[in-house]
């Protein structure tokens, strides 16, 4: 399973979710369908759908972007060694089942505040891939906390700033609500994606804190 596969199936499955309303409404996360008629699918599937092109666009571009050199790192030897100093050869195949346990547990997780907060309103709906996009991001952060990002594509920033601006401004937007956007899914994605990591690769952790020494003496 590779990133274009991921964003193949992604874009194919919302395509055709937005050409047929039934469809959409019925892999959209609704959590008093998951909770009370058993409706499990739905963790799933509201990571494979979007609610029009624009945002299908986004999250399909920064999980291309971000998710190819995090995908290299997983399944790549050299690159693994490089990154995670020294740490154990996962191989090709582990690699890949990794991402992809990454990505669709992001997807699990970021679901989690909904389903408890909104277990009880069959009103509530979501969907979009940005809980798993948020972990991916973070996990490039993580790996690689000095390389440039562009804050509004203009604005070049070191990662490991962009990373403490992401947490700061989804728990403002989520404290705040009245967004129409899950924030809390995008943080609860973001910190899955770290603890997945300090899980499987504890030395990306130590890692992350010595490039910052390294930045700041």
């Amino acid at each position: 399973m590779t990133i274009q596969i991921i964003v193949l199936i992604t874009a194919v499955i919302s395509v055709y979710a937005l050409s047929s309303r039934p469809a959409l409404e019925k892999m959209m996360l609704n959590p008093y369908q998951v909770v009370h008629h058993k409706q499990y699918w739905r963790v799933i599937t509201h990571g494979l759908i979007h609610g029009d092109y624009l945002h299908l666009f986004f999250n399909m571009y920064v999980l291309w972007e971000f998710g190819r050199p995090i995908f290299t790192i997983f399944t790549n030897q050299v690159a693994f060694t490089q990154v995670m100093d020294g740490g154990d050869w996962w191989g090709s195949q582990l690699g890949q089942n990794l991402f992809l346990m990454m990505y669709l547990g992001a997807i699990f997780v970021a679901s989690a505040p909904a389903l408890i907060k909104h277990r009880n309103n069959p009103g509530y709906n979501s969907l979009g891939a940005s809980g798993a996009v948020s972990a991916v991001v973070l996990i490039f952060v993580l790996l690689f906390p000095t390389s440039t990002l562009y804050l509004f594509f203009a604005i070049p920033i070191p990662a490991f700033l962009a990373g403490i601006l992401f947490f700061i401004y989804e728990s403002y937007m989520n404290k705040r609500g009245g967004t129409g956007v899950a924030h809390d899914a995008h943080l609860f994605g973001a910190l899955y994606g770290l603890m997945f990591m300090a899980l499987i690769a504890p030395s990306s952790v130590t890692g992350f804190v010595g490039k910052l020494m390294e930045l700041i003496n």
